[in-house]
């Protein structure tokens, strides 16, 4: 196996990228990537890729536009330096939030990106939590859709006293997400129900379910500026729920997300690192769990034929 598998990795989160081929047991391929004088970006693989098999991993994170295009040039590398099949590792993919035309004269970005990625060289893509599940579809090449429910929900398991509590979906669109988490805590669910008025801002809404006097486990795909969860904490405060604990999958952590976070009502912020989470990001509350061995494994098994189904639940 480490003679055919070969693992790049962009500049978005390589501390992944060498957390996965620990977990395999191969050293992170090189790669070169620059820029020339006039700002344009510079790719160059480092070692033979013949007749390999390559993965390149690659998060859609801040600045996001420039690590996609970072993974566009890497692919057309590794494609024009005859690689046998290019698969992009994209723990988090952002655009899958443009799933649909929601207003007029705008691009289905998720659709979009989906398209230039086979363009560029992609044979196949493996990707976690999509923030939108039918984004998989844009796809027409074979997708893997990880999840990272379990790794945190065993966290949750292990480290807190579940009598007492609830899981709560922060708005209706994750209460199918929400509900698989529910049953696998084996807890019961309420919903909030609540408006989002651009990117930024949401309007408090009211609980669906019984929370009063319970302990509160909240979950999203991704926090950002954790606008959404602030809205939630304080809905489900003023419903008289006690503690409560959020999980994530994907940390961006943007704008003044830390600081609202650490001085929230949150007892603990369970996240993994599908996104890098440098010191800038770090708080006392937030725990971050690794996804590598998950990502590794599924890579294996891509690479050896054998079945991935069984990481999907």
């Amino acid at each position: 196996m480490r003679d055919q598998l070969r693992v790049f990795t962009g500049n978005s989160n390589p501390c992944l990228a060498e957390e996965i081929c620990d977990y395999l047991g191969i050293e992170l391929s090189k790669l070169t990537i620059t820029r020339f004088s006039n700002d344009n970006l510079f790719v160059q693989v480092m070692e033979n890729v013949r007749e390999r098999d390559v993965f390149v991993v690659q998060s859609f994170t801040q600045p996001v536009s420039e690590h996609l295009m970072e993974l566009m040039i890497t692919l057309d590398a590794l494609r024009s330096a005859s690689a046998r099949r290019i698969t992009a590792v994209i723990p988090y993919y952002s655009y899958a939030r443009s799933d649909k035309k929601d207003a007029p004269r705008i691009s289905i970005t998720g659709r979009l990106i989906a398209d230039l990625l086979q363009t560029a060289g992609a044979n196949r893509v493996l990707t976690m939590d999509l923030h939108a599940p039918q984004v998989h579809g844009f796809f027409s090449m074979p997708v893997d859709h990880l999840t990272a429910i379990p790794i945190i929900t065993d966290y949750i398991s292990a480290h807190y006293d579940l009598d007492n509590s609830v899981v709560v979906a922060a708005d209706a669109g994750g209460a199918k997400r929400v509900g698989r988490i529910a049953a696998r805590l084996k807890l019961p669910m309420a919903i909030i129900d609540k408006r989002r008025v651009g990117d930024q801002n949401v309007q408090q809404g009211f609980v669906v379910g019984d929370v009063k006097g319970k302990n509160a486990i909240v979950f999203e795909d991704e926090i950002a500026t954790g606008s959404t969860l602030l809205t939630t904490f304080k809905t489900l405060m003023q419903a008289g729920v006690g503690q409560i604990i959020a999980g994530a999958t994907h940390p961006i952590l943007c704008g003044p997300a830390v600081e609202n976070l650490q001085n929230s009502d949150l007892r603990q912020l369970i996240v993994t690192n599908t996104c890098h989470v440098g010191p800038e990001k770090r708080f006392d509350k937030l725990t971050v769990l690794s996804v590598a061995p998950l990502l590794a494994e599924a890579i294996r098994r891509i690479h050896t034929g054998e079945s991935v189904g069984a990481l999907f639940t």
